[in-house]
């Protein structure tokens, strides 16, 4: 693992957290939002209803009350006129009348002994100007109105009233006939009195409410907290067991559906480290053969190849000395020697790099002569255009590029088709070397795989020159240097693989071991990607 890539994770871990916050965060927010609509809505609704039903009994009480006292002040007074008053008289009975308990203001209106209309008001109390425009048409049309006599229906006027507003202040204004003829009688109360109480009790009403609403914001908290501190507790359990710490336990309390959730945490991380541990256990037991089988390997090859060696002298020998009806046969066996031997050689190569043992030896290098010279150490020159300049230098490890060039040139050559053109560019702090070739290019179905290891993208030749490891060692030493190699077909034609490298790799710190420079050097050009 680089420094670069760990510090990515690093930046990633830390996103993941702070994105964690913010979702538990509005979580709470909703919780408390939902709670404070369901509060504000339930105190809004019966502080309505409560001020509404209130609002009515007041007005109510005050109403009945002050048409009951007109109603007896009218018998009292204005019952014991003479027909046809003065208008004096009539203001005489109207402030007699206004002098009640309810201390409304008062009018009367008559006709005098001439036949004109007179009227006399209370002028003297609180409402002074009380006249006939005070009362609204709709009241004195009413009032005049005489109804018909029936069983349920015993008198031909009635006490009538209506609510009027006159600037600010609200007014019940209230009017009568005498019945067998007399003055017609209106009356005015203010009921700003009462207005205020009304808005004493709405003010009430409305700190209440405030106060329910803070307090249930409060214990929307408190409730949101007590709820989201075991899930938010699962999270940080569920985060830590997705960075391997399969140990992770969550502490469980209680026999409510969270302490459920707990317990099937803890069960599911108990049975995922059980597997895990199976099967690393599996791989480090396969893995150890792997390796124990190379390395054994590796003494009868190199006997054998020594003995193939010899063979192969004597086959281009000029004697001749080779019987020609075994000569097919000893070529086989040194072709097939060779292949065993870069077998063992790649099966080690990616021992180490699934044990976490290889590393990087940095050097800067001038990325025209790496190619250049990982050209002409196989003989490409002829078949291979290099489009680079030199003076491009990059901090790599100049055997594993030379294993990444030998793997992906001898892949385009050997499967591709020649002229195969290797351009080098920089990209910001990237490095980026293009291999195209000017075959037929890589079938759709085969582009996913050409790095898998072993893979064959044609069924008719699964035994090659090679070992089929190549292109996945390749990818593995671009990894180890924090880049990429990705493969596409050519809007032109032919397969292009682009190797991604940072001009400044760093060097690997997890799984050094002194010793390892020198192995893995292989060279196998059997991509078997195409």
């Amino acid at each position: 693992m680089t420094k670069a890539r760990g510090g990515i994770r690093g930046w990633s871990a830390t996103r993941t957290k702070v994105q964690s916050r913010i979702r538990f965060t509005s979580l709470r927010l909703r919780l408390v939002v939902v709670f404070g609509l369901v509060a504000l809505t339930a105190a809004v609704s019966a502080s309505g209803i409560a001020y509404w039903l209130n609002r009515e009994a007041v007005q109510s009480r005050a109403q009945d009350a002050a048409l009951n006292d007109f109603e007896r002040e009218l018998q009292s007074h204005v019952s014991t006129l003479r027909p046809n008053p003065s208008q004096d008289q009539l203001r005489i009975a109207a402030r007699k009348m206004a002098d009640g308990g309810e201390r409304f203001g008062v009018l009367l209106i008559d006709e005098d002994a001439e036949g004109r209309t007179v009227s006399g008001s209370s002028t003297d109390n609180a409402l002074n100007g009380f006249s006939l425009d005070d009362v609204p048409a709709s009241l004195q049309k009413a009032v005049d109105k005489r109804q018909k006599i029936t069983s349920g229906n015993q008198h031909p006027y009635h006490v009538y009233w209506q609510r009027v507003i006159d600037g600010d202040t609200p007014y019940l204004v209230g009017g009568a006939k005498m019945i067998g003829g007399g003055p017609t009688a209106y009356m005015r109360k203010s009921l700003e009195k009462e207005a205020e109480d009304l808005n004493s009790l709405a003010w009430s009403l409305g700190i209440a409410t405030g106060l329910s609403l803070i307090g249930s914001a409060l214990l929307a908290q408190a409730a949101a907290t007590t709820v989201l501190k075991p899930v938010q507790r699962l999270g940080v359990a569920a985060r830590r067991l997705g960075e391997g710490q399969l140990d992770t336990r969550l502490r469980v309390s209680g026999t409510d559906e969270l302490a459920d959730l707990s317990r099937t945490f803890n069960l599911a991380a108990e049975s995922l480290e059980k597997k895990v541990d199976d099967m690393s256990a599996r791989e480090e037991a396969s893995r150890r053969f792997v390796a124990d089988m190379s390395h054994e390997l590796r003494t009868p090859l190199t006997a054998i190849t020594a003995v193939t060696e010899v063979l192969e002298e004597e086959l281009d020998a000029e004697t001749g000395s080779v019987d020609p009806m075994i000569e097919p046969a000893v070529r086989l066996v040194v072709s097939e020697t060779r292949r065993l031997n870069d077998l063992v050689e790649n099966l080690m190569e990616v021992t180490r790099f699934d044990a976490g043992t290889a590393r990087l030896v940095l050097d800067d290098v001038d990325i025209a002569d790496q190619i250049t010279a990982c050209i002409d150490a196989r003989a490409w020159l002829d078949a291979v255009d290099l489009d680079a300049e030199r003076g491009i230098m990059a901090n790599l490890d100049p055997r594993r590029l030379d294993v990444i060039l030998a793997n992906l040139i001898g892949n385009a050559l050997k499967h591709g088709g020649s002229p195969v053109r290797v351009s080098v560019r920089e990209e910001g702090e990237d490095l980026l070397i293009q291999v195209r070739d000017h075959g037929p290019g890589i079938p759709e179905d085969v582009l996913p795989h050409v790095f898998d290891r072993f893979y064959k993208a044609s069924a008719s030749r699964p035994r090659s020159e090679g070992s089929g490891l190549g292109l996945s060692i390749a990818l593995e030493n671009a990894h180890i240097h924090g880049g990429s190699i990705t493969a596409a077909n050519s809007p032109e034609g032919g397969a292009v693989f682009t190797l991604r490298l940072p001009r400044d790799a760093a060097p690997l710190i997890a799984g050094e071991r002194d010793g390892d420079q020198g192995d893995g050097g292989t060279q196998d050009t059997e991509g078997d990607g195409q």
